[in-house]
């Protein structure tokens, strides 16, 4: 474990104490606890940003590849429903 040195003024350490008494804990768990979910939520990539991340690489391979949804791929009706084209 490092141990790290800081600089903060007077009244803000007094608070901090004062804070952290309250919870029954050190100015350093404080801390401590403050780092981890700064860099915890900033490395962390939620399953909706994973899944939003990978939907604009599809669509931009798609455009790169022109592909996509037109209407003139869309099936009629009855080409639709047409159950010879399946044999």
């Amino acid at each position: 474990m490092k141990n790290i040195t800081i600089s903060i003024d007077d009244d803000l350490y007094r608070q901090a104490r004062m804070k952290a008494a309250e919870q029954s804990t050190s100015v350093s768990a404080l801390f401590r606890d403050f780092l981890i979910r700064l860099t915890v939520d900033e490395s962390a990539e939620t399953e909706f940003q994973r899944l939003a991340r990978e939907e604009l690489e599809l669509r931009a391979e798609l455009r790169a590849r022109r592909l996509g949804l037109k209407p003139e791929h869309n099936l009629s009706r009855d080409e639709l429903h047409d159950r010879h084209a399946l044999r």
